[in-house]
């Protein structure tokens, strides 16, 4: 059975964009993860995402292992991004799409391909 961190580190490295929030990206719970989502998705990417609601022990971990006290938190190709207002800002003054869609593009060329 994995610990906890260990999901987490799997989570982030095998999502190459992902969120950690309150609810889901259909009914966030909280106003700083609907925040944060809208930016995400107006970013016209798939991204992964974990309700930290149904699951209290990566709700309990995540702050101390990212150094990051809130939610939600966006992660692109295992870095952390930051919350609600860092990401929000970097959609407004136009920086958020850009590496969403380069690390989509980067995650798709690793996909293998058909033959």
């Amino acid at each position: 059975m994995s610990t906890t961190l260990e999901n987490i580190q799997k989570q982030i490295s095998e999502n190459p964009i992902l969120i950690y929030m309150k609810g889901t990206p259909q009914l966030p719970q909280c106003g700083f993860s609907a925040q944060t989502v809208q930016a995400l998705m107006s970013c016209g990417e798939r991204f992964a995402f974990v309700n930290i609601l149904d699951n209290p022990d990566i709700r309990s971990e995540l702050p101390k292992y990212a150094n990051w006290p809130t939610f939600p938190q966006l992660w692109v190709e295992g870095e952390l991004v930051g919350g609600c207002d860092i990401v929000v800002e970097m959609y407004q003054n136009g920086e958020l799409e850009p590496l969403i869609k380069e690390a989509a593009q980067r995650a798709s060329a690793q996909q293998p391909q058909d033959e």
